[in-house]
């Protein structure tokens, strides 16, 4: 590890603000809403939604005058669909519309289009649809149960042992069963997390202009995935990609959310190329909750083996994330399972592993990625097992953590992950002398004296990002059988960028990657000017644009520093090799005595320098006479894909709680973060508390419900509860800097990990603080109502009932 240095002489590690921000709190922003607004020509769209969770269609009808669309009129589209080639992997493909039958409140039937939003709202409520009901599978344990409903006839009844089962994926190690025979002690948890929404500030829009000249269609939507959008609309509609132009202008958050291919796209885009018109569709708040993705409703049951020093021997699990009713595109509803099976043991040393790992279709909004996907709740189950195990065994709970972290690198999981150099044990060292354990202890006795319950919990996690091609094709896995499914198979992973010097000597930088808010384009353009001796604000970053930027993967998964960063490193590194060629050439000496500083290329050790501009204007107007040719421009390409490296935090919380409101008050929150080299300190500290708060809204506020006819009953932010900045306390951040060769530019992502980590510190405080009335936190959100609940009634917070409780864990044959 090394500390970075307090005034860095490079654009790199410099706190600069963001080159993003003056258009956007000015008011200057361009997002769907205003590209709709402004094209008078633009008729509108309004879905008409199913009101039962399952039902057989049994007509759609709408008076004169009203242009309505159903499944009938797109039967030219194909359905999305998203494949895996695993053995235990069932593809279900989703029907842009409604076909024959609906699956879930909020499934899109029918669309009408009118000249004006207002207009459009009332057309579609003069659609009459009847819908004939069915049975509906509402929960993962009854999804799962013998002779429940099938969410999907196309499933077995008995796939992989069990009802709807769309993925089930499970990893043995030889000694597993050995190892929990020699334990000292098994300490078991059961954790489960109600359904959230990423709940983007602006949700989702689109604006799909067709143009008769060329036949080519330009579809403006909240997106941060664009050129994976243009290839999904593509297949479904049966056109050339080159047929549409797919761009995301400014963005009101992802987190997720808006990685997803979305139906309502779909439509539209085929509606403006059948129509001949700009259309657009603005979402409601209440489309977005019942219709825009969900994500984590999951129960793991886990036990880990330990010595009676606290050495955890081996872990085993069973654990279930109900999908929803279809599958997202592109990672399919194998996301939320496969990476819990994968990245379940976290930064701790474990010899054996045991573990099941299922999708669970239901009769609900399908599942998709939202930041941090299942590691909350990974992180969630470890760390309550690692309290419980002390508590069990009689062991301090920060010494217990500190005996079973990875401490030597590369350090291979029984999963089969390589965690690359970082700093686990250091982290919850800095994190508990920050927290001041005596200190607290005292705190804590006095006002438990008084009546009054503190409580402190402690989070460690290790957050994989950067990962390319290589982790994305270790989740389809070769088997005998051909492949029935006729869905390519889609593998995520590079970063292409194209980096220009224009004539006048200005920087333009083309990535594949999305940003949509966590300044992107600022760390980008301080990465490729320490290369090139220029400043930030002499490179314009294009980006999110299937006309303009090389073929990318977008952003999600804290990918884009890593990936796009390393790619663009690569690029200005090459760039920069021709322009010192050509400045040699120019002042003479050697390639490698020349540096580029301020906007000049100099003669290391002497006072002869000549401008970038002067060396761009020769190279393009006067290229005869360059003694070595080449190409009569300056342009170069990165490419980057690696396998992904490891960021790691420890979090600690400490909670107030109020065992007659079951109010909860956290009066300190700390990290301890390595994300390692850090581009922009401003910007990753900004990334950290964003996370954080989404973290503290998963813990004890956020959750969507549905009532026992499958109907969503938070559809507004009156019943859906963000924080406000009055629940949010002060975020402290200390940070710690490893440097890992796994990493081209030295940064680890830092997107995902106020979020992975914060639900679990906060159940532990919560857990601490009512330890002496016996109450323990295993379900999230910990809202005032289960807590008080829980304490009148003497019990735990506890989850659902696991699917083992009324199925028979059959072994899957190996």
């Amino acid at each position: 590890m090394s500390v970075a240095p307090s005034e860095p002489t490079t654009w790199t590690g410099r706190a600069l603000p963001r080159l993003e921000d003056p258009a956007i709190v000015r008011g200057w922003g361009n997002y769907v809403a205003d590209i709709a607004s402004r094209n008078a020509a633009c008729s509108h769209v309004r879905f008409i939604r199913s009101t039962v969770a399952s039902g057989r269609i049994v007509s759609v009808s709408a008076p004169a005058g009203v242009t309505v669309f159903t499944a009938s009129d797109l039967e030219a589209v194909q359905p999305i669909r998203a494949a895996l080639h695993r053995p235990d992997f069932v593809e279900v493909g989703t029907p842009i519309l409604a076909t024959g039958v609906v699956r879930f409140v909020g499934d899109p039937i029918a669309f009408v289009v009118a000249d004006t939003e207002a207009a459009a709202e009332d057309a579609a409520e003069l659609v009459d649809v009847e819908i004939e009901p069915l049975p509906a599978v509402l929960s993962a344990v009854s999804a799962l149960s013998d002779g429940s409903p099938l969410v999907h006839d196309c499933v077995p009844a008995d796939h992989q042992n069990a009802p709807n089962t769309m993925v089930d994926g499970r990893i043995t190690t030889p000694g597993a069963q050995d190892a929990f025979a020699s334990a000292d002690a098994i300490v078991s948890v059961r954790v489960s997390s109600g359904r959230q929404s990423a709940m983007p500030l602006e949700a989702r829009a689109a604006h799909a202009a067709y143009d008769r000249t060329s036949g080519r269609t330009t579809l403006h939507a909240t997106l941060q995935m664009p050129h994976v959008t243009r290839t999904g609309i593509a297949d479904c509609l049966g056109i050339a990609e080159d047929r549409l132009r797919v761009v995301a202008p400014d963005v009101g958050g992802g987190f997720g959310a808006k990685m997803t291919l979305a139906r309502e796209d779909v439509a539209l885009v085929w509606a403006s190329r059948h129509l001949r018109r700009d259309l657009a569709w603005i979402e409601t708040r209440e489309e977005n909750f019942m219709a825009a993705w969900h994500s984590r409703e999951q129960v793991y049951d886990i036990e880990g083996a330990f010595t009676a020093e606290g050495e955890l021997l081996a872990l085993r699990g069973d654990l279930i994330c109900d999908v929803g009713a279809y599958c997202c595109y592109p990672v399919t509803w194998a996301v939320e399972p496969l990476m819990a099976l994968a990245e379940l043991p976290g930064p701790y040393k474990v010899s054996e592993y045991d573990v099941r790992s299922r999708a669970v279709a239901t009769n609900k909004c399908p599942i998709a990625p939202y930041r941090g996907v299942s590691r909350p709740m990974q992180v969630l189950a470890m760390e309550r097992l690692m309290d419980r195990a002390a508590d069990q065994l009689g062991l301090d709970k920060v010494a217990i953590r500190d005996r079973n972290l990875v401490s030597e690198f590369p350090h291979r999981a029984p999963t089969g992950l390589v965690l690359d150099l970082a700093s686990h044990r250091e982290t919850l060292s800095a994190a508990a002398q920050l927290a001041d354990l005596d200190g607290f202890a005292v705190r804590q006795a006095e006002a438990l004296k008084q009546g009054r319950y503190l409580g402190i919990g402690f989070s460690c996690f290790a957050e994989r990002t950067g990962y390319g091609t290589p982790a994305f094709a270790a989740r389809s896995r070769p088997f005998a059988l051909e492949p029935t499914t006729q869905a390519p198979v889609i593998t995520p992973g590079f970063e292409r960028v194209v980096l220009t010097m224009d004539p006048s000597g200005g920087l333009t930088l083309r990535i594949g990657a999305s940003p949509h808010g966590q300044g992107l384009k600022t760390t980008l353009a301080q990465v490729v000017c320490d290369e090139l001796g220029m400043r930030p604000d002499q490179v314009r970053v294009i980006s999110s644009d299937t006309d303009a930027t090389p073929y990318g993967w977008g952003s999600y998964a804290s990918r884009a520093m890593v990936i796009a960063g390393g790619a663009s490193l690569l690029a200005a590194k090459d760039l920069a090799e021709r322009i010192r060629g050509l400045a040699a050439d120019r002042l003479g000496g050697l390639p490698d005595d020349i540096v580029l500083d301020g906007g000049k290329a100099r003669l290391q050790g002497g006072d002869e320098a000549v401008d970038l501009a002067v060396i761009a204007r020769d190279t393009y107007h006067s290229s005869h006479l360059i003694p070595d040719k080449g190409e009569p421009a300056l342009e170069s390409v990165g490419t980057y894909d690696p396998s992904g490296t490891f960021a790691n935090a420890c979090h600690v919380a400490e909670v107030e709680v109020d065992p007659l409101t079951g109010r909860v008050e956290i009066t300190r929150f700390l990290v301890a973060e390595d994300a390692g080299k850090l581009i922009n300190p401003a910007i990753v500290d900004g990334q950290i508390h964003g996370g954080v708060v989404q973290g503290i809204a998963n813990a004890l506020f956020e959750e969507l419900i549905y009532d026992d006819r499958g109907v969503l009953v938070t559809t507004s932010l009156m019943d859906f509860l963000p924080p406000t900045v009055a629940e949010v306390p002060d975020i402290e951040i200390a940070h710690i800097y490893t440097m890992s060769p796994a990493s081209l530019t030295g940064a680890k992502g830092v997107g995902e990990g106020g979020t992975i980590g914060a639900p679990a510190a906060i159940a532990n405080a919560i857990s601490d603080a009512l330890s002496p009335l016996g109450v323990g936190v295993f379900h999230l959100p910990a809202t005032p109502h289960r807590i008080r609940s829980a304490i009148r009634e003497g019990r735990d917070i506890s989850p659902a009932p696991h699917p083992s409780d009324f199925v028979h864990r059959q072994e899957i044959p190996r």
